[in-house]
């Protein structure tokens, strides 16, 4: 298995520019799954003036589209912009939300957060409440929590709620972006931090004029948090003969982690994919991927995930005949959580990388 290879001072003046406050704004503006109209409305504002055509489809993917000199053989890049989140599920008189999840949660991760109930009246703030432990049961202490323990506090008349919010409204995490170190750390870098990474790419490939050798489908898909349903329907009507998922990816490189349970590393570079429960990567695409990291002296390290997918899967499986797909994946501490943490560097890495897979595949070996 290759190492990581060393950054060069290029590439770690190249981390300053990331642009924090266009970060700051696609990590926290709100889209759950089938909610995504907000962050959908922002890449809109961006991308125009990048892409040969840009247009959203039925479910709510947008896809732009970037001319290529060969046309019969389209790459896609997909991120997903969905967000995992919550929906209303009932309120009672006294104002007191219960939801729903839109994608996976540990449920002890939820006390005390901070959301906001996305009702038609506009945004409400409010908090994750539960039973407090000074009048728990000894029983009920050392019990693992559910998600049915925790209800939403508005801080409002119950009448006031009922005519505020409406059963089925979305509900998101609120956590602003600040920066940690050498990171970024923020609620949602799963997966605002690729719909970033893919939109800089975009944009540096049309001020920088980069030629591409294939057509390049730049896809922010939906409802990735909930089984794939966006990148399953544009593949189908895109076909690529490649494909790049973009997502964050499992770093546990801190206390009680070993070589087998880390997976990536903050710090180390972005990460090319091998596998993860649902995609065993194309090993053509692995060897390209890794060979324009190479030459571009890229900081890089390998990805083993054996639980979790991405919108790779979707790409491979829901092409006719099939994609060559591979993933670039940043590496990600406390995913799921509002603490997502990740490194500047590895989001500068992952720029590059990515511009460099899309603009030259006709360097690549795809003989089978």
């Amino acid at each position: 298995m290759a190492k990581a290879k060393k950054s060069s001072k290029k590439a770690a003046e190249k981390s300053q520019e990331i642009n924090l406050e266009r970060l700051a704004a696609v990590a926290t503006t709100p889209g759950a799954p089938g909610y995504e109209k907000p962050i959908r409305d922002l890449i809109l504002g961006s991308v125009t003036d990048w892409c040969d055509s840009v247009r959203v489809d039925n479910i709510g993917n947008v896809i732009c589209h970037v001319k290529g000199k060969n046309s019969d053989e389209p790459s896609m890049a997909a991120a997903h912009m969905d967000e995992i989140g919550f929906i209303v599920k009932s309120i009672d008189e006294r104002g007191f939300i219960r939801f729903a999840p839109l994608g996976g949660f540990d449920p002890k991760a939820l006390t005390a957060q901070r959301v906001i109930v996305h009702a038609k009246g506009g945004d409400l703030m409010g908090t994750m409440g539960g039973k407090p432990i000074h009048i728990m049961k000894p029983d009920e202490r050392g019990k693992a929590l559910d998600i049915t323990d925790f209800f939403i506090d508005l801080g409002l008349p119950g009448e006031q709620v009922n005519e505020l919010v409406e059963i089925g409204d979305p509900i998101t995490r609120w956590s602003p972006l600040v920066e940690v170190g050498d990171c970024v750390n923020c609620k949602s870098l799963d997966n605002r931090a690729s719909v970033f990474v893919l939109l800089e790419t975009l944009r540096e490939i049309a001020e920088e004029k980069i030629e591409l050798s294939n057509d390049f489908y730049a896809v922010f898909t939906v409802q990735e948090e909930v089984g794939l349903r966006g990148v399953l329907a544009s593949s189908l009507e895109i076909q690529p003969k490649f494909g790049i998922g973009l997502d964050t990816t499992i770093a546990f490189d801190g206390p009680g982690s070993s070589p087998d349970t880390k997976v990536t590393s903050l710090g180390d570079g972005t990460a090319i994919k091998i596998m993860d429960s649902s995609v065993i990567c194309d090993p053509r695409m692995i060897r390209y991927m890794k060979a324009q990291a190479d030459a571009a002296k890229i900081k890089w390290q390998p990805e083993v995930l054996t639980a979790g997918g991405t919108d790779t899967a979707g790409m491979q499986r829901n092409t006719p005949g099939g994609a060559i797909v591979g993933a670039i994946s940043i590496p990600t501490r406390n995913i799921h959580l509002s603490t997502e943490m990740s490194h500047k560097e590895d989001l500068r890495a992952s720029i590059d990388l990515l511009k460099l897979v899309v603009a030259n595949f006709d360097q690549g070996d795809w003989a089978i």
